[in-house]
C-alpha cells in the first residue's frame, strides 16, 4: 500500500540517504518518494503464509526468502521497491556495501489491495520486468481467491490465473509449489 508523499524530485542517491534514516518505508519511482502505508490482517497473514511455505521448500537450496523489509532496485529505471515477498537464488547482489538493497531477485510476490492493485499490475510490474534476474512475478488478491502468476519465457511474460483453493502454482525457476489452500490458510476470502 502506498501514497505519494511529495512531488519534489530526488536523485537515487538522495532517496537512499533519506530512506536509510527514515522511520517508515518509502518506495522511489521516477524521482518521487512514495510512502508505504500499513497493511490489513489478510495482507499480513497471506505474506506470512507465502514466505513460510517457500522458506520450508527452499531450506536446502541456494535460494532464500525475505519479506517486505528487503528493498529491491530496478537498475534500468533507477526505482526502488519493497515487495511483500522476494526470493533470491545464489549469492544476493547488493547495490552497495550497506547491503540493504537487492539487485538480483528471482521471484517477487505482491499482495494486492484496492489502493495498490492497478499500480502493482501496471507501473510497478513494468519496472520489475526490467530486472534481468526476475523469473516469476506473483500477484495475490487479499479479498478473494485469485492469484496471477507471470512467468518469464525468453522476452515474454506468460500469465496464468488461479481461482480455486485446490489450485497449485508451480514455480519452476525455484523448484517450488504453492498450494492456494496454503496461501489463504486461516484468511477469510470470497471464492474466485
Amino acid at each position: 500500500m502506498s501514497s505519494v508523499v511529495a512531488q519534489t524530485y530526488l536523485t537515487p542517491e538522495e532517496y537512499l540517504a533519506f530512506e536509510r534514516k527514515a522511520t517508515t518505508k518509502h518506495e522511489y519511482v521516477n524521482g518521487h518518494i512514495i510512502a508505504m502505508s500499513g497493511a490489513s490482517f489478510a495482507h499480513n497473514f497471506i505474506t506470512t503464509n507465502v514466505a513460510t511455505h517457500l522458506s520450508v521448500q527452499l531450506m536446502d537450496s541456494e535460494c532464500r526468502v525475505a519479506t517486505s523489509d528487503m528493498r529491491v532496485k530496478a537498475i534500468q529505471t533507477e526505482s526502488y521497491f519493497y515487495p511483500d515477498v522476494v526470493v533470491v537464488c545464489g549469492d544476493p547482489r547488493a547495490e552497495d556495501d550497506t547491503f540493504d538493497t537487492l539487485l538480483n531477485p528471482t521471484l517477487i510476490v505482491e499482495i494486492l489491495s484496492p489502493s495498490t492493485e492497478t499500480y502493482d499490475k501496471g507501473e510497478k510490474f513494468e519496472h520489475y520486468q526490467q530486472i534481468a534476474s526476475l523469473k516469476d512475478y506473483i500477484l495475490i488478491s487479499q479479498d478473494k481467491v485469485h492469484v496471477e502468476h507471470y512467468c518469464r519465457q525468453g522476452t515474454e511474460w506468460l500469465q496464468t490465473e488461479f481461482v480455486e483453493l485446490e489450485d497449485v502454482l508451480s514455480l519452476h525457476a525455484i523448484d517450488c509449489k504453492l498450494r492456494l489452500q496454503d496461501v489463504y490458510r486461516r484468511v477469510e476470502v470470497a471464492s474466485g
